[in-house]
């Protein structure tokens, strides 16, 4: 048990740092191509990358569940877009804590979805993770401003993703999970960008729908596969980690990528957080933690 919890930790210690710094590349990489594009460009690397190991090592999981492999794709595409158009507009280290409500989110469905009990110190947690957001988006006059909003609904969506995580770790390898989201990844952005232009979409949701315009520059491309393999390897230790049993020990140390990703963009020019977002930082901290532990 302790060897299983061990390795736990070592997976998410390694998938929140390298999570940091896919964070970092993507913020450099939206200087030049959208959001949506570095979506579709990581993701269609991690397919060649997956199947790759997949051609080398063939899985042994039966599987035999197709909609809950796709509706983890579905979960993951719409939490990374989410994810890294927040990125590209706030800094860095609060983007990350906003997609870090998703302990939050998993508490919330497993009540209305299973009808789970709320205790007194969950509610508390909740509400100390409600209010760390509030103090985040106080440039906004203490009022929830759009980017934060999609910020927030990205760590509904990784909730949902882990949540179907756990629920096929079982019947199919770790790899094959990682394709379904990768697949999905690409072949959603793919659509969108063929969309794009047939319709007219309103300016709050025109991030899903840029124009397409392939990178001319060598840096670029560069940059462009080194976040895609380390983001593959992200979510295969991301997957491995919440494959554990002690999801409350997971769930902890899946916060270390927060002042990871502080470090990161600060090195980019991003504003060294003030006290309210530092405080608003430690408090989804706080209160995830302690739902974490108590849905151990």
């Amino acid at each position: 048990m302790l060897k299983k919890v061990d390795s736990g930790v070592l997976f998410m210690l390694g998938s929140a740092l390298i999570s940091a710094l896919n964070g970092a590349l993507t913020k450099i990489l939206s200087e030049d191509i959208s959001a949506l594009e570095i979506v579709l460009f990581r993701n269609l690397i991690g397919v060649l990358l997956i199947l790759y190991a997949l051609k080398h090592t063939a899985p042994k999981l039966t599987g035999g569940k197709i909609h809950l492999l796709f509706t983890r794709g579905l979960f993951g595409f719409m939490a990374m877009i989410l994810f890294f158009y927040t990125i590209t507009v706030i800094p860095l280290g609060e983007a990350i804590t906003l997609n870090k409500t998703s302990p939050f989110f998993v508490t919330l469905l497993a009540y209305f979805i299973l009808h789970e009990h709320l205790s007194r110190r969950t509610l508390f947690a909740l509400l100390i993770g409600f209010l760390g957001v509030v103090l985040i988006a106080k440039p906004f006059g203490m009022s929830f401003s759009y980017v934060h909003f999609l910020g927030i609904l990205g760590g509904f969506f990784a909730a949902a993703a882990y949540t179907t995580i756990k629920k096929i770790k079982d019947i199919y390898d770790s790899r094959v999970i990682v394709l379904s989201f990768v697949v999905v990844g690409t072949l959603l952005p793919a659509l969108l960008f063929l969309s794009a232009p047939l319709i007219n979409v309103p300016a709050p949701l025109r991030f899903l729908f840029p124009e397409f315009i392939l990178p001319s520059s060598l840096h670029v491309w560069l940059l462009i596969i080194l976040m895609a393999f380390i983001s593959t390897l992200s979510q295969w230790l991301l997957t491995k980690a919440y494959s554990a049993k002690n999801l409350s020990v997971i769930g902890v140390v899946s916060y270390t990528n927060i002042p990871f990703a502080i470090g990161f963009g600060y090195m980019l020019g991003d504003s060294f957080p003030d006290t309210l977002t530092f405080t608003g930082i430690f408090l989804i901290i706080f209160g995830g933690i302690l739902v974490s532990k108590k849905r151990s």
